[in-house]
């Protein structure tokens, strides 16, 4: 009988039962040990699978394959490697890395490799997920349609952050880029919040669950922790993880808040691994595959397809010595749906929290915000600009009245503005109350606004 293409699946289908076979699990040997990276002969596995290190004592030292060259295997660590011998025996597991997830994460403290760290035993998860992510169509995303309220007020009026967007929160060390973290964890109108703490000070991790997230948000939040004394593969993980856990409260419906501190952290720890294993530096040391991983990491948050859920991101990015053209900076400006700069000046000056609201923007605000409430935040910022661009002239008192009008009203309502953009840590402003203030702090003084 002839053949038709109708018979085409199930003869394919047999010729793969054909073909395959059972796989054996061959051992391999530590052939050397350079800085962090293991280089193992004898074995065949997966780039992204695992390996176990037989150390002297009989304990087992989990392993990641990061790349390879010829016969020879690179691994990464997750721990430390303590009682590694040359010619260590090493046993491929088998498959890639996967996440366990599922609602009784909610509450609970996992390091990087989703093991507990709050003393309390792993939940019963009931789902499984891939750690690097899955991909979506662009086409079957849903669009930016409506705004989140983060309880912000000056990013709420002046930023506004639409459900599904992504954006980076640029500061330098000690600016208050935590506490904003925090405020933002506990006003956020999200169903679920997970915190990926990548690469921060060991003691930075409880102060901000103990102290900034505390017991009301830790009750709807999943926390990653893989501090700084982390390897450099837990850190890539923790990221991962955090993102893993928010996609599957996403594919639920649910709207989620992710927030990872920090993306430069991550970057670091793609660096550490990458030039370990011979890539050549580029940018500042940091080798070609940061600026591939970065984007895969972040395209994974925003929002899932039509009538699904949202996962609003805000990615701290560690601008060293407040350089704002730092590789990773200017990388993730070019990738993130917005960016919101803390400016050291404002905090040195007391001003909380220090949003410079002429550095910083939101790609999506005209999209899911209303023309009055445009036309109030293009004057405020008109006015504030206007008031920096004369500021020195106005201190030592060289600026005389009359000489511009622009001019003249930022400094009638200097005040009143900086009184708009500080908040209290303890204060929640909600987005409609953020607006109505921006509106009427504009419609004041200005007929333009008060006529629209």
């Amino acid at each position: 009988m002839a053949e038709t293409a109708a018979d085409w699946p199930e003869r394919l289908r047999a010729r793969g039962r054909r073909l395959r076979r059972p796989q054996l699990v061959v051992e391999g040997q530590l052939r050397r040990m350079v800085g962090l990276t293991l280089e193992a002969e004898g074995c065949e596995a997966a780039v992204g699978s695992r390996c176990d290190v037989v150390a002297s004592d009989g304990t087992t030292v989990e392993a990641e394959v990061v790349g390879f060259a010829g016969e020879s295997l690179y691994l990464m660590p997750a721990g430390p490697l303590h009682g590694i011998t040359p010619n260590a025996r090493v046993i491929p597991r088998g498959g890639v890395s996967r996440a366990r997830v599922g609602e009784g994460l909610l509450g609970r403290i996992l390091d990087g490799g989703g093991h507990p760290l709050d003393g309390e035993p792993l939940p019963e998860l009931e789902d499984e997920a891939p750690l690097t992510g899955r991909e979506i169509n662009p086409l079957l995303r849903a669009p930016i349609r409506e705004p989140l309220d983060v309880g912000i007020r000056a990013i709420n009026a002046l930023l506004t952050v639409g459900q599904g967007q992504r954006m980076g929160l640029f500061a330098g060390s000690g600016v208050g880029k935590s506490v904003l973290l925090g405020m933002m964890t506990r006003y956020t109108a999200a169903d679920v919040v997970v915190v990926g703490l990548i690469g921060e000070r060991g003691r930075e991790v409880k102060e901000f669950i103990e102290n900034i997230l505390a017991e009301e948000g830790r009750r709807r939040a999943a926390v990653v922790a893989a501090p700084a004394d982390a390897s450099p593969l837990m850190r890539l993980h923790g990221a991962m993880l955090a993102t893993s856990i928010a996609e599957y409260f996403r594919d639920r419906g649910q709207r989620v808040l992710l927030l990872m501190d920090s993306l430069t952290r991550y970057a670091q720890a793609q660096r550490e691994i990458g030039l370990a294993i011979g890539e050549p530096p580029t940018t500042k040391g940091y080798p070609p595959s940061v600026f591939a991983r970065l984007p895969h990491l972040v395209e994974r948050a925003g929002n899932g397809r039509d009538g699904g859920g949202s996962i609003t991101a805000f990615y701290t990015v560690l601008t060293e010595g407040d350089d704002q053209n730092d590789p990773v900076a200017d990388a993730a400006r070019a990738i993130l749906d917005g960016h919101v700069v803390l400016s050291r000046r404002l905090a040195e000056a007391g001003h909380y929290p220090a949003i410079d609201i002429e550095a910083s923007a939101s790609r999506a605000m005209l999209n899911i915000t209303d023309a009055r409430q445009q036309a109030a935040s293009q004057r405020f910022r008109e006015l504030y600009s206007a008031y920096r661009q004369n500021e020195d002239l106005i201190n030592v008192g060289a600026y005389r009245s009359g000489s511009d009008p622009r001019v003249d009203e930022a400094i009638a309502c200097q005040d009143d503005m900086r009184s708009f953009l500080r908040q209290d840590v303890s204060e929640a402003v909600g987005f409609q109350d953020s607006v109505r203030g921006l509106v009427d702090l504009m419609g004041t003084g200005s007929s333009e606004v008060a006529g629209r």
